[in-house]
Protein backbone atom coordinates (compact mmCIF):
# COMPACT_ATOMS: atom_id res chain seq x y z
CA UNK A 1 0.00 0.00 0.00
CA UNK A 2 1.40 3.27 -0.91
CA UNK A 3 2.13 5.83 1.90
CA UNK A 4 2.40 8.71 0.15
CA UNK A 5 -0.10 11.61 1.13
CA UNK A 6 -2.59 12.82 -1.67
CA UNK A 7 -1.44 16.20 -1.66
CA UNK A 8 1.53 17.82 -0.01
CA UNK A 9 -0.59 19.44 3.10
CA UNK A 10 -2.09 16.16 3.85
CA UNK A 11 -1.00 14.82 7.62
CA UNK A 12 1.54 17.96 8.17
CA UNK A 13 1.62 20.00 11.19
CA UNK A 14 0.39 23.62 11.08
CA UNK A 15 4.29 24.84 11.52
CA UNK A 16 4.86 22.65 8.29
CA UNK A 17 1.85 23.93 6.68
CA UNK A 18 2.96 27.68 6.78
CA UNK A 19 6.19 26.37 5.29
CA UNK A 20 4.81 24.80 2.83
CA UNK A 21 4.27 27.50 -0.19
CA UNK A 22 7.87 29.15 0.48
CA UNK A 23 9.49 25.39 -0.07
CA UNK A 24 6.94 24.92 -2.91
CA UNK A 25 8.38 28.22 -4.69
CA UNK A 26 11.92 27.18 -4.19
CA UNK A 27 11.11 23.85 -5.66
CA UNK A 28 9.64 25.58 -8.50
CA UNK A 29 12.38 28.06 -8.93
CA UNK A 30 15.00 25.13 -9.31
CA UNK A 31 12.80 22.66 -11.51
CA UNK A 32 14.29 23.93 -14.70
CA UNK A 33 17.77 22.84 -13.74
CA UNK A 34 16.51 19.27 -13.37
CA UNK A 35 14.39 19.31 -16.20
CA UNK A 36 17.00 20.28 -18.38
CA UNK A 37 18.66 16.97 -17.70
CA UNK A 38 15.56 15.09 -18.38
CA UNK A 39 14.35 14.65 -14.90
CA UNK A 40 12.17 16.60 -12.11
CA UNK A 41 11.86 16.66 -8.53
CA UNK A 42 8.23 16.26 -6.56
CA UNK A 43 7.23 18.07 -3.32
CA UNK A 44 5.64 15.56 -1.30
CA UNK A 45 5.23 17.44 2.07
CA UNK A 46 7.36 18.56 4.87
CA UNK A 47 8.20 16.33 8.00
CA UNK A 48 6.90 17.12 11.29
CA UNK A 49 11.06 17.66 12.28
CA UNK A 50 10.52 20.25 8.82
CA UNK A 51 12.53 18.47 6.75
CA UNK A 52 11.16 18.82 2.81
CA UNK A 53 9.50 15.11 1.85
CA UNK A 54 10.51 15.18 -2.13
CA UNK A 55 10.83 12.56 -4.77
CA UNK A 56 13.47 12.33 -8.02
CA UNK A 57 11.41 11.36 -11.32
CA UNK A 58 12.59 10.83 -14.59
CA UNK A 59 16.49 10.86 -15.29
CA UNK A 60 17.08 12.42 -12.08
CA UNK A 61 15.55 9.61 -10.36
CA UNK A 62 18.04 6.65 -11.32
CA UNK A 63 21.53 9.28 -12.03
CA UNK A 64 24.69 8.26 -10.11
CA UNK A 65 24.95 11.97 -9.74
CA UNK A 66 21.35 12.57 -7.67
CA UNK A 67 23.15 12.72 -4.33
CA UNK A 68 25.16 15.67 -5.68
CA UNK A 69 22.53 16.79 -7.24
CA UNK A 70 20.13 16.87 -3.96
CA UNK A 71 22.61 18.15 -1.35
CA UNK A 72 24.60 20.68 -3.30
CA UNK A 73 21.89 21.85 -5.63
CA UNK A 74 18.07 21.49 -4.03
CA UNK A 75 18.90 21.55 -0.33
CA UNK A 76 21.57 24.17 -0.47
CA UNK A 77 18.52 26.43 -2.41
CA UNK A 78 15.85 25.36 -0.49
CA UNK A 79 18.30 26.10 3.33
CA UNK A 80 18.80 29.40 1.58
CA UNK A 81 15.95 29.89 0.38
CA UNK A 82 13.46 28.59 3.34
CA UNK A 83 15.90 28.76 6.49
CA UNK A 84 13.34 26.96 8.48
CA UNK A 85 13.85 23.78 6.53
CA UNK A 86 16.38 21.16 8.08
CA UNK A 87 17.13 19.17 4.93
CA UNK A 88 15.37 16.60 2.89
CA UNK A 89 13.34 12.78 3.15
CA UNK A 90 13.85 11.68 0.03
CA UNK A 91 11.27 8.53 -0.80
CA UNK A 92 13.32 6.18 -1.63
CA UNK A 93 15.85 7.26 0.07
CA UNK A 94 19.29 8.83 -0.50
CA UNK A 95 20.96 7.28 -3.69
CA UNK A 96 23.82 5.93 -2.90
CA UNK A 97 26.65 8.00 -3.94
CA UNK A 98 28.95 10.22 -2.48
CA UNK A 99 28.66 9.43 1.18
CA UNK A 100 27.66 12.08 2.24
CA UNK A 101 25.90 11.40 5.58
CA UNK A 102 22.82 11.23 5.53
Amino acid sequence: MDETPNTPSEGMTPEAMALLPRVQEAIDEIRPNLQADGGDIELLGITPDLKARVRLVGACAGCPSAAITLQFGVENYLRERVPEIQGLDVEGGRPPYGGFGY
